[in-house]
This record gives C-alpha cells, structure tokens and sequence, in this order.
C-alpha cells in the first residue's frame, strides 16, 4: 500500500522505520514545523523530518493542519493508508476521509485507558504497574476507536517517563506492520472500545512539576518519575529550584514509628502535630537525604539538580552545604 505518515517526535521514529523497511510504500511523512530548542534555541528538524530526509521521502510540515493547499497536496499523494504516531494535533475529518482505508494510530496505552496526550506520564502519575501499546483505527473522537492490536508491559518502580517511550516505541512499531499487512490483505479485524471504561490522559502541564511535599512519598516519587524528561519534578530551597531526579520512597510504616528498613532514622523534631512537617529534610548524612512526606512518609533523593548546576548525587549535595536537617523545601 501508499502510505502517508503523520509522525513528529522521537517516539514516531521506529514506526516509521518498520514502514520504510516494510513491502509499503511511505509516498510522505507530515511532521509538525521544525521549532527552536536547547539552550542556543536554535531551530532543529524534528526527528521524523530526518528520517524521511535520509530516505528521500518528500515532507510536509503544515502550520496549519486544515489548510487547504496542505489538504490538495495529500490527495494528490492518493494514500491508501494513513498511519499516525505522535503527530500532536487532532486530525480534521476532511483529512481524515483521504485515505482509502482510512487511517491507524500507535498509541502509547491499553485503550480505552489514557485516552489523550499524555498516556505515559498520567499511567505514571496514577501508579500504574503496567501499561502498553494499542492499534487502533481513528476516527473524530479522540482515541475511541476500534482497535486491531494491544501488547502489555510492566512500569518498573524506578523507571522514568523516557524510559518507558522508548520501550513502548519498539513495542509499537513491532505491533504496527503486521495490522498493515491484515489491511492490505483484507483480513483485519477491528474491535469496538469499551468507551464506560475510558479514562483521559490530558497533556502533562509545567505547573505540574511542583513538588506538593504533603502528598505521600509514593506519590512523589511517581511525580518525580513520569515527569522526567518534561517538565521535572522540582522544589525549592533557600530561594532556588531544584529538580528531584531520581528518589525511592522510604520503606517504613511511619516516620513517627521509625519502623522499616531503616530502623536507625533520625528524625528531626521540628513538626506540626506528631509528624515532622512535609518538606522537612530529616536526614542529610553520607548517602542519605531524607524528606518527610504526608501521612507519615518519607523520600529518599538520590540524585538531585540546583538551578544552574549539574545532576549531584545526594552525598555531593549534602557535602557541599551545611547542615540541612530541619530545613524544609517548599515551592520553587
């Protein structure tokens, strides 16, 4: 089959590989506009434009996607197939009806759970232990429709939201080119969601990123986990922002009792009521840095990054200060 490809960032690469690689033909790739990023904020070609550069597939990278002369050129294409990864924007209906068959999208959950722009880091900061890729036809709705294919994975405890985009892109682009050959065979078969059992994955925002230090440790290590590579979780202290990037909540029943893997905490006596209160630095020796979470809970940072400074371990960060037991973090 003709296919057109509707893809921009990393997580888009692998599929579109597997379709370069495969018995199809990808005629052109849409990707958003090339924008500014890093420090320089010098404009860079999204990672699906160099792909189909290196391939010589023709590009098209539409400021608007309901443009009219954007909408000739892809008729003129005549695709059989649409297929969609992480493009980033909803697709009009008039572009939707081009395609012959219609069009497929990769999404990054088991539908109809996450439906929406942020499937991983919502599954992460929900506390998933599983997640996975889906197949599924699109239609107006967003992300309601049948489905062809779904394959599970487990979240590990200590994996990032980047980690699991990577994992769940190979998972994707592996599921992706046997539902195209069933289409051009005639033989796939689609399955109606069960749309009572839906839930949304709205786009993650920077705001987001602010450590609430009364939510449990569990809850904040999740935070501190799905948000990375954007926008980080991150907390102030002494006026500056600090991004948490990497922590393990701390293995006790309570902070009052003391009780768990490390019997020997020391806790701080600064609280408000019989817990330390949230945000507290109980611990700051060696290794550890401990902060009190709500309900008797507490996290363990193990990497962390001062505004303007690299990522330090926790025993360079609590070296290169003085003492930080009793100090609070509290909003960046």
């Amino acid at each position: 089959m003709v296919i057109g490809f509707l893809g921009t960032p990393a997580f888009a690469v692998p599929s579109l590989e597997a379709l370069i690689h495969s018995s199809h033909d990808v005629a052109v790739v849409v990707s958003q506009p090339d924008r500014p990023k890093g420090r320089g904020q010098q404009v860079q070609p999204t990672p699906t434009k160099l792909v189909a550069g290196a391939h010589g597939i023709p590009v098209l990278q539409p400021a608007k996607i309901r443009d009219d002369a954007f909408l000739d050129r892809i008729r003129a294409i005549a695709p059989d197939l649409g297929v969609v990864v992480a493009y980033g924007r909803i697709l009009p209906d008039a572009l939707l009806a081009i395609p012959r068959f219609g069009m497929i999208n990769v999404h990054a959950s088991v539908l109809p759970r996450y439906r929406g722009a942020a499937p991983i880091q919502r599954a992460m900061l929900a506390g998933e232990t599983e997640t996975g890729v889906t197949i599924m036809r699109v239609e107006t709705e967003l992300d309601a429709g049948p489905t062809f294919a779904t394959r599970t994975v487990p979240i590990p405890p200590d994996a990032t939201s980047g980690d699991m985009a990577a994992v769940l892109a190979t998972l994707g682009a592996e599921l992706l080119i046997p539902v195209v050959d069933d289409i051009a065979a005639g033989r796939a078969k689609a399955t109606p969601q069960d749309h009572a059992r839906a839930t949304f994955a709205p786009k993650v925002t920077k705001q987001e990123g602010v450590i609430d230090w009364r939510e449990p440790a569990e809850a904040v290590h999740n935070r501190v986990r799905a948000l990375q590579p954007w926008p980080l979780a991150s907390t102030g202290l002494g006026g500056v922002r600090h991004v948490i990037r990497n922590s393990v909540p701390v293995r006790q029943r309570t902070i009052r009792d003391g009780v768990g893997s490390d019997p020997g905490l020391a806790l701080h006596p600064l609280s408000s009521g019989s817990d330390p209160v949230s945000g507290t630095i109980l611990r700051a020796h060696g290794d550890e840095l401990i902060v009190a979470c709500g309900g008797g809970t507490a996290l363990r940072i193990l990497e962390i990054q001062p505004e303007g400074r690299r990522t330090m371990t926790a025993r360079e960060f609590v070296a290169g200060r003085g003492p930080l037991e009793g100090i609070r973090f509290g909003p960046p």
